[in-house]
């Protein structure tokens, strides 16, 4: 995801969350869908019947109106299914209904249920103060010959109370569960932008870098060459000695360029001449380390440090100096351990193990950005790097890079 795209969600995800089917369309149901809908249905079916039953119990009813009253109920419960994509229109007109009807009271709670889900506060708000209006009537025009008025009218009130809540409720966890997905969605791209940023400044550091050891090459031949052109004369040993140093600079100029790996200096450094580290400067590393109060075991099989290239050995100092600085930070007083192995031909390997923190201490916050760009020198430079938690809950750091004949 580029940055522009992420600019593009940031108003979206600051947003208040909206729940799928909140603005009705002609969303196709799903199989969840029909199966709450067909559950919705039988519910308000069910207590229909269990109305219309009481109303025939009673024998105080003509037949005529409890037919009536079925074929209406009936009516109530098959509008539930268009609740979807009308709710309000839905609630407002069952709850209208239910004045007259009794036997649509099921329909009613289901549909004030569902218009509580799928709509904000303010229509909620005051569809349930219309259903808390129309409670008393109902039981005015059509009086329960088993309970009297205010107990009917109290019933209605809290059974409306009652639905309306639930689905507020459960409109509010849908809301926070898509809250959470989102930033979470927005954390990772987040994070692939920061490892993006890492990376390309990763590059432009090696860049620079090569610049330096480019030019010094380059100035190197431009010198030499100019000075076989303006003295044709010179003694044939002394020829000899710059086109020597000519050849040996170009060797090294294009060993630079293939390996595409230098030190990572900071931008506001700029003492070009600065020594470089290698792999002959790692025991002071590791002594620097120890003076500091770590528990560092070198092991280094490298019978000859210095024969090794200047880029690779710069390589592994860094990664020995981001592994240690990582163990000072996360594991502190562990014991570290730092191997290097191989030779021309088979490669260079350097490990940095360290277990898991024995006593409490403070956490220290680290981006990850440091690895990054160790796994961006490792891959230009023709090798790998691998990183992560080890088995007995500490953290190792692997890595190969080449080293030719």
């Amino acid at each position: 995801m580029t940055r522009t795209e992420y600019r593009w969600l940031l108003p979206s995800a600051m947003a208040d969350p909206e729940l799928p089917g909140d603005q009705g369309g002609r969303a196709r149901r799903t199989v969840r869908d029909w199966v709450v809908d067909l559950t919705a249905f039988l519910c308000a079916a069910g207590i229909g019947l269990l109305t219309a039953a009481a109303i025939d119990a009673g024998h105080t009813t003509p037949e005529g109106v409890v037919f009536i009253d079925c074929l209406v109920g009936a009516a109530a419960c098959c509008a539930l299914w268009v609740r979807r994509r009308w709710p309000v229109g839905v609630a407002v007109g069952l709850t209208l209904l239910s004045t007259v009807e009794p036997v649509a009271a099921g329909a009613v709670l289901v549909a004030l249920f569902s218009v509580a889900v799928h709509r904000p506060f303010r229509p909620v708000a005051a569809i349930g103060v219309l259903a808390l209006l129309v409670a008393p009537v109902q039981p005015y025009l059509r009086p329960d010959p088993n309970t009297s008025f205010v107990g009917s009218t109290i019933i209605g009130v809290l059974l409306s109370l009652l639905v309306l809540s639930w689905g507020m409720v459960v409109r509010s966890r849908r809301q926070l569960v898509v809250t959470l997905r989102e930033r979470a969605r927005r954390a990772e791209t987040e994070a692939e932008l920061r490892a993006e940023q890492a990376q390309r400044l990763a590059r432009e550091v090696i860049a620079r870098e090569m610049h330096d050891v480019l030019a010094h090459r380059l100035t190197l031949l431009s010198v030499h060459a100019g000075a076989l052109e303006f003295r044709p004369d010179a003694p044939p040993a002394e020829v000899a000695r710059a086109a020597g140093v000519i050849r040996d600079s170009a060797h090294e100029a294009l060993q630079d360029l293939r390996e595409i790996i230098g030190v990572l200096r900071s931008p506001s450094e700029s003492d070009g001449n600065r020594p470089q580290p290698t792999l002959a400067t790692l025991d002071s590393l590791i002594a620097e380390s120890r003076l500091a109060g770590m528990d560092v075991a070198l092991d280094n099989r490298i019978a000859d440090p210095a024969t090794a290239p200047a880029a690779t050995g710069r390589t592994v100092y860094r990664i020995a100096q981001e592994g240690l600085t990582n163990a000072r930070k996360h594991a502190p007083g562990a014991e570290v351990s730092v191997t290097v192995a191989g030779g021309p031909g088979d490669g260079l390997t350097i490990e940095v193990l360290n277990p898991a923190p024995t006593a409490p201490f403070e956490r220290v916050p680290g981006s990850g950005q440091g690895l990054i760009g160790l796994t961006e020198r490792a891959t230009l430079a023709g090798g790998r790097l691998d990183h992560g938690s080890e088995p007995g809950g500490g953290f190792g750091i692997r890595a190969w890079l080449p080293w030719p004949l």
